[in-house]
């Protein structure tokens, strides 16, 4: 089985924010999705071309076109972000995002009514009817299908990384969790999320993708949802594992990381270096540590167990990437991570907002509302709380919230 590589302009990039359709007044996730983009569809044309249906009406997801920049990438976004939010303010909707909404009942959301979305919850029931989560996807362009495996091997190792500094989602259906990103844990559900298969080459991949499609495992590659995965479509290596950002600052910081990693690694492949292959279990142990503690895990950095804190690992990682960064023009976006890192992860800044309004979790709602209307606050919590906030006795061992 050949599939067809259609090669991109080294970093180019795209990306994808998925927001909520809250109601103002409830704070409850809200169907407004049809309506919303119904509005704002050009006359003529099928649909918008930067804001799409997603699983749940109550999703509106921002595209950008191809970008050359972080920062167009950003301006692409916050043009698009600014249609949707003035269409949705006219049916007392807001939008957010955050990996998670705090408290909403999966089982009270509808389905979008797109054949691909209906297929796919007859095929996967419970799994992909409880996919009340909301992500941030960026791709990043390769040239050649050859390096795409390499890289996305490769980029496995920083899977923590970008976790700890996303984590957007303690809380599930008004219970906090005690998970940092609760979002990645139901996404594992479904059979072919997670950490993707360590191919050796585009083949390797064909041949993978082959035998899933030809055992009735999946019916195209789309259906494979790795936490780093290339898009042979698009001609990219596209991350998938952040939560949702609430801040178009966060986004940023995330393409920036996403846009240096690829750049260097398709670098040194061109100067003949061999990329790393992390162990699996040193991958699986990293990503639970990031979706348990967030930005107070300490990762595994070799196969004797050496640990660090993901928090200096970041910081490390950012210095390490300047150079590169200057040369993309995202210099200013990377240095972004000293900023998130002082503020604190959405998760954090979450926890911190309810536990201020003893455990009400409408106060995280409209925080969220107004980090995504206002960008990051100028300072984060004086101090967190150790654990989950407490709340509902129905909640899980009657602690977590």
């Amino acid at each position: 089985m050949q599939i067809p590589f259609a090669s991109s302009a080294r970093s180019s990039l795209g990306v994808e924010w998925e927001l909520q359709l809250v109601d103002r007044q409830s704070r409850e996730l809200s169907a407004g999705a049809i309506e919303v983009l119904e509005e704002i569809r050009p006359d003529g044309e099928d649909e918008h071309p930067k804001a799409k249906h997603e699983l749940l009406q109550s999703t509106v997801e921002v595209i950008t076109g191809v970008c050359t920049t972080v920062g167009e990438a950003k301006a692409d976004l916050a043009a698009t972000v600014a249609e949707v939010a003035a269409a949705a303010d006219r049916r007392g909707l807001g939008l957010l995002c955050a990996g998670t909404h705090p408290f909403t009942d999966w089982q009270t959301q509808l389905i979008s009514p797109k054949e691909r979305y209906l297929q796919l919850v007859e095929r996967m029931q419970w799994l992909a009817r409880r996919l009340q989560i909301f992500g941030v996807h960026v791709h990043v362009g390769v040239r050649s299908p050859d390096k795409a495996m390499p890289i996305v091997t490769a980029l496995t190792q920083y899977v923590p990384h970008f976790l700890a500094l996303s984590a957007s989602s303690p809380f599930w259906v008004g219970c906090d969790t005690g998970l940092a990103s609760a979002r990645s844990k139901v996404f594992e559900g479904m059979p072919t999320a997670g950490l993707p298969m360590q191919l050796p080459d585009w083949p390797g991949f064909e041949h993978y993708m082959e035998t899933l499609i030809t055992t009735g495992a999946i019916e195209s590659v789309r259906e494979v949802w790795w936490d780093i995965r290339p898009h042979p479509g698009f001609g990219t290596v596209e991350l998938r594992i952040c939560d949702g950002l609430p801040t178009l600052e966060e986004v940023g910081v995330v393409a920036a990381l996403s846009q240096c990693l690829v750049e260097q690694f398709d670098g040194q492949l061109d100067r003949g270096y061999t990329l790393p292959t992390p162990p699996e279990w040193v991958l699986r142990e990293n990503k639970w540590r990031a979706a348990r503690y967030g930005l107070d895990a300490d990762v595994i950095v070799d196969e004797k167990g050496t640990v660090r804190p993901v928090r200096q690992a970041l910081l490390d990682l950012a210095e390490d990437l300047a150079p590169t960064a200057r040369r993309l023009g995202c210099e200013g976006e990377l240095a972004g991570v000293e900023r998130v890192l002082a503020v604190g992860a959405s998760y954090q800044r979450q926890r911190a907002a309810a536990l201020a309004s003893d455990g009400d979790l409408r106060a995280v709602v409209d925080g969220l509302l107004a980090e995504l209307r206002d960008g990051l606050p100028a300072a984060g919590p004086a101090s967190g709380p150790e654990g989950p906030v407490p709340g509902p006795s129905a909640c899980a061992g009657g602690h977590a919230a």
